[in-house]
């Protein structure tokens, strides 16, 4: 049986706390900058929302107080770069629809967005994120960082190739098609930003997290 999750939706249609994903979604796509974010525990979720997303997600420049929430990010750790491009996939099944993103990892702004895709894996968005990320702050002339909690992902930038049991068919067209335009890009283009693993352990869910797990 999965766990229940409580959704704390701070700034979204209709701010609040919702039991089912299905729910905040409703109240947060295609909200601009929505604020949003899961939580194992009513208590958790009651506090956080009267907290505010400031404070719950830490941005603003000071840690959150220590409330017994997991998914703290310590706002002072020496390791992260706050100006840097921070990447994350939402995939709903696997293969399932897939839709990613990439937001200032300081404020959390979103920076560009992709989805839903009809059909594809968790690991293709992450994969795609990255060079959508590594595309944008080309344009952009920046250097920033760019950080990923994909393993996998970022095994297969640095090879420059995919590898995957997704098959190539009528249903998986689309994600093939930004996937192989990803791997042209890296194959064909130099840049200096450093791809970085986030550390949920250390520092929490990464910012562009979709708050569904």
């Amino acid at each position: 049986m999965a766990a229940v999750k409580y959704y704390v939706v701070w700034v979204g249609h209709k701010p609040g706390i919702y039991r089912s994903w299905a729910d905040c979604q409703a109240q947060t796509k295609g909200f601009p900058q929505a604020r949003f974010k899961s939580y194992e525990s009513e208590a958790e979720a009651r506090q956080a929302l009267e907290k505010g997303w400031q404070k719950s997600l830490n941005f603003g420049g000071k840690p959150a107080s220590a409330s017994g929430s997991k998914s703290a990010t310590p706002e002072t750790a020496p390791e992260v770069d706050y100006d840097s491009l921070s990447v994350d996939v939402g995939c709903s099944g696997n293969p399932g629809i897939v839709e990613y993103k990439g937001v200032d990892t300081r404020t959390g702004e979103i920076l560009f967005y992709q989805g839903p895709i009809s059909k594809g894996t968790n690991n293709l968005g992450e994969f795609l994120a990255i060079v959508h990320g590594l595309a944008y702050l080309q344009k952009q002339g920046s250097s920033k960082t760019i950080y990923t909690d994909s393993v996998t992902a970022l095994s297969w930038i640095r090879k420059k190739e995919v590898s995957t049991n997704l098959v190539r068919d009528a249903s998986t067209e689309e994600i093939w098609t930004l996937v192989d335009r990803a791997l042209k890009w890296l194959r064909t283009n130099s840049y200096p930003n450093k791809i970085v693993k986030w550390d949920t352990k250390k520092w929490g869910e990464i910012k562009a997290d979709f708050g569904r797990k």
